[in-house]
């Protein structure tokens, strides 16, 4: 797959999927870039352009299921099709032994990482059809289970949805499904998982999002 004029890229505004978002808008994709975060978001507007790529802004969380059914329809309408979507949008609850896990930490954990994936890929594989199949890419992770049990299982129930989706994956409009592990780098994520980390040897986002859409776009 070259590189495609149009990308999603949902958790886009800061870490691995910020990365990734000036990665393709510096090959020349346009970018659409979801997040949360409107200020991370016009952050990343600002250095994508600076660099003379283009990207659309969607300030939008994942959960609402609304504003993700009016972010398809407007990609169809304007597009028609989506090539690629890039999913990096993730929660990591509070560290805490499994039999002290926090209902409310649970179930933030379950609609971010399980329920709204759950929806995305009915409402993203017909434009990723319509771009003749699509490449659709998630991303794993080595996370010690020890203190992760929200995180651990709804990372686990991702990998069910995914895998599920790749085996029926059988016709010729199907998509391209990528899972990948990236090498560990000095997000905030892991900085949640390994408080304390020596940051210095770990893998600089940038160059990671490069190594990894090369893989992808090959």
């Amino acid at each position: 797959m070259s590189i495609p004029e149009l990308a999603l890229v949902t958790g886009a505004s800061r870490g691995l999927g910020a990365a990734i978002a000036e990665h393709l808008a510096a090959q020349g994709c346009h970018v659409l870039a979801v997040a949360r975060t409107q200020g991370g978001l016009e952050e990343l507007d600002d250095r994508i352009k600076a660099a003379g790529g283009q990207a659309t802004l969607a300030p939008m969380d994942i959960t609402d299921a609304g504003a993700m059914q009016h972010l398809c329809r407007s990609i169809y309408d304007r597009w028609g099709k989506l090539p690629l979507w890039v999913h990096t949008a993730v929660h990591a609850p509070p560290l805490s032994p499994a039999s002290m896990v926090a209902e409310k930490d649970m179930a933030k954990a379950l609609d971010v990482n399980v329920t709204a994936l759950s929806r995305l890929i009915p409402y993203v594989a017909p434009l990723l059809r319509a771009a003749g199949g699509g490449t659709a890419v998630f991303f794993d992770d080595d996370r010690p289970l020890q203190f992760a049990a929200a995180y651990g299982a709804t990372k686990a129930a991702q990998r069910a949805m995914i895998g599920a989706w790749q085996a029926e994956a059988t016709t010729p409009d199907a998509p391209t499904l990528h899972l990948l592990t990236p090498r560990p780098m000095p997000t905030a994520l892991r900085a949640r998982f390994h408080p304390g980390e020596d940051r210095a040897n770990l893998a600089d986002p940038k160059a990671e999002a490069a190594r990894l859409m090369d893989q992808v776009l090959a």
